[in-house]
């Protein structure tokens, strides 16, 4: 199998480690798989794939999509980068809490969060290369975000004064998208256990 999967403290976002087959050239991995990562209960399509290049401190997020649902698979492809999903869904026993993955581009790890998570990511490294798979096209119109800094979360962001977007700055708080009738898209559906009466 080359990947493992490492489960979190979100059920729902999994860390996706590749087998590296390193030689004196360098290593080769397979970052995705359409057949293996939907026998490991991942999405086997995307519709888009992202790249960002930012500097040291630049912290993005924490942004999400829920027309179409938008799903991320992110990497870090050049340097270091601290990455971050965080629930959202409203009624959800997990709502406001969050992981955080520290990934390098040496030692390759994904982060793995379904469309009802925000996530964000901060640069650790003078600059880093973020590539994202994503299970829906992008829509401005139906894209939003959470302040990054946001107490009602707690984030434990490896920077103090962050290099923010003004959209980002100003992006509202948890509480404010949970009041919001979009928020009905991101509700807590929980899985059945197999056998178990309807």
């Amino acid at each position: 199998m080359p990947f493992a999967i490492e489960s979190t403290a979100l059920d729902e976002v999994k860390i996706v480690v590749p087998q590296l087959m390193p030689d004196d050239r360098g290593f080769f991995a397979e970052v995705f798989r359409a057949d293996l990562f939907e026998q490991l209960g991942l999405p086997g399509t995307f519709r888009q794939l992202n790249h960002s290049r930012s500097s040291r401190g630049v912290v993005r997020g924490l942004h999400f999509q829920w027309d179409p649902p938008m799903g991320k698979l992110m990497r870090v492809i050049v340097g270091r980068a601290f990455l971050v999903a965080v629930d959202i869904r409203v009624g959800s026993p997990t709502l406001g809490r969050w992981v955080g993955l520290d990934a390098n581009a040496d030692a390759p790890r994904e982060l793995w969060a379904p469309a009802s998570f925000a996530r964000g990511f901060c640069v650790l490294s003078d600059v880093a290369e973020i590539e994202y798979l994503t299970t829906g096209t992008y829509n401005n119109a139906t894209e939003s975000g959470i302040r990054w800094n946001d107490p009602a979360i707690g984030i434990e962001w490896p920077v103090r004064e962050p290099i923010l977007s003004a959209k980002d700055e100003s992006a509202q708080t948890l509480a404010e998208w949970l009041a919001r009738p979009e928020s009905a898209n991101f509700a807590y559906r929980p899985v059945k256990a197999a056998g178990a009466a309807s």
